[in-house]
């Protein structure tokens, strides 16, 4: 018991310091060895950090090291082409601000769907935001959370194919790929979307009905006139389209394609610890990034303004939020190794008696939402009960692929509690605190993709893996 209560203090202060501001990187060790003493292992305090600590943060590192890297690189590389910003506009230039909500969530969408990252895209549409909902007289408050829809929501855990690192997480623990189970990724999409579309449209209205305006923002006067993206803002859009298309197309013809009728019999020799079938789904992501990176690089040759910054830029830019994930993957496999973690994993496991999916899903928002990080608490979540609702699944009757896409988009719920850190950033960007914006991210980023996954449960029960 003592050990059980010592793992509760000592998440419950990692999801209070964490929304002080502590960096990850620092509260996973101490949270770690605090959980360790309070059991009373004081003794085996340094054998845990060095074997148990460090071996689980250096095994994440060692999977998924190519998908941060690449996947950081080629949020920078859009965004310094002039990609992003051409795409953007496009979709701005079509719909316009009479509906500059849908306008924005639809901009980040696409951008964050085809593989920039989320900061990149809030940093990106912020400026075109701001200026239709001022023509359309929207509030300013609405901002930081249509960006939160289009950005943390539906491409980040629903949609098939999506290269976010959430979607890839789970790849190793189950064997599955990007594209499992799509058409029940797709309707949770579309729950997402269109749910958190209509309540902010209604939002809007009702502040319309007030009279409630843009809003007087004296902290927009002082804001500097967008960038011309390094002299790239009129880049081609069929150029700047086609590195996304290519992350998704790639991805999907090896996953699809070529290595389902590979022989990878030749590797058991060499590489004998290496199980083709769990890893195929993240070596095709890897090919398709590294492929609309190359792409997206020779095709503005002679255009850059200075490439090799943009490159340094976006690699320097992946070691941070790689570093946070496993540094908290760590801390979930010394919580794992302590003797008071059998209750908690007794107690998840036998919610929903025959069916692990509601228990994952549990398991896994829970997780999300104490560390604040979608990627952070599914990795926790899997790296201590993968197995066991792997092989609670097999027994169900329950496919991989179902298991895989409820634990991404469970994932995506309670991730963005007010010490989330995207949340935060988001509000920074915006000029904007919790109290003027928050209730509305929540609602779209918690509230929609909860009744998300209770459908995509739902449906996978009744008619299974689609």
């Amino acid at each position: 018991m003592a050990s059980t209560l010592a793992i509760v203090v000592s998440l419950l202060l990692l999801m209070f310091l964490a929304y002080r501001g502590v960096t990850v990187l620092l509260l996973a060790p101490l949270m770690a060895a605090l959980a360790v003493l309070l059991s009373g292992d004081a003794g085996f305090l340094l054998p845990i950090y060095t074997s148990t600590f460090m071996s689980a943060l250096s095994n994440y590192v060692l999977q998924f090291l190519p998908i941060f890297l690449l996947g950081a690189l080629f949020g920078q590389l859009m965004a310094d082409s002039g990609a992003a910003h051409t795409i953007a506009q496009w979709i701005t230039r079509k719909l316009g601000h009479r509906h500059a909500i849908a306008t924005v969530v639809m901009a980040c969408g696409v951008l964050t769907y085809g593989g920039v990252s989320l900061f990149v895209v809030a940093f990106a549409i912020y400026p075109i935001a701001k200026d239709l909902f001022r023509q359309a007289n929207v509030p300013k408050r609405l901002i930081p959370a249509s960006i939160a829809l289009g950005s943390f929501t539906f491409t980040m855990t629903a949609l098939p194919g999506t290269p976010a690192i959430q979607n890839a997480i789970p790849i190793p623990y189950y064997g599955t790929n990007v594209f499992a189970a799509p058409g029940l990724g797709i309707i949770g999409g579309l729950v997402m979307a269109l749910g958190g579309l209509w309540w902010l449209q209604s939002r809007a209205r009702k502040a319309a009905a007030r009279g409630e305006g843009y809003g007087e923002h004296l902290e927009d006067l002082g804001d500097i006139p967008e960038e011309d993206h390094q002299g790239l803002s009129h880049m081609p859009l069929f150029l700047a389209v086609l590195p996304l298309l290519l992350v998704i197309g790639v991805n999907a013809l090896f996953t699809y394609g070529i290595f389902p009728d590979t022989n990878f019999d030749y590797l058991s020799e060499r590489f004998p610890q290496i199980a083709p079938a769990k890893i195929t789904g993240l070596w095709a992501l890897i090919i398709a990034l590294v492929v609309a990176n190359l792409v997206l690089i020779v095709s503005r040759l002679g255009r850059w303004k200075n490439l090799r910054e943009s490159i340094n830029k976006g690699v320097f830019g992946f070691m941070l939020p790689l570093f946070n994930t496993a540094s908290e993957v760590g801390y979930g496999a010394v919580i794992a190794s302590l003797t008071g973690f059998v209750i908690i994993r007794d107690f998840v496991l036998n919610l929903a008696p025959g069916n692990p999916l509601i228990s994952e899903a549990v398991a896994m928002t829970t997780l999300a939402g104490i560390t604040g990080s979608s990627s952070g608490g599914l990795s926790i979540a899997l790296q201590t009960l993968g197995s066991d609702y792997l092989q609670m699944a097999q027994q169900a009757g329950i496919s991989p692929e179902l298991l895989h896409r409820v634990a991404v988009m469970a994932a995506g719920g309670l991730d963005t509690l007010p010490h989330c850190g995207a949340v935060i950033t988001l509000l920074s960007i915006c000029k904007l605190n919790h109290r003027q914006s928050y209730g509305n991210i929540a609602v779209v980023t918690m509230v929609w993709p909860l009744i998300a996954v209770a459908v995509v449960i739902t449906l996978g029960t009744l008619f299974g893996s689609f």
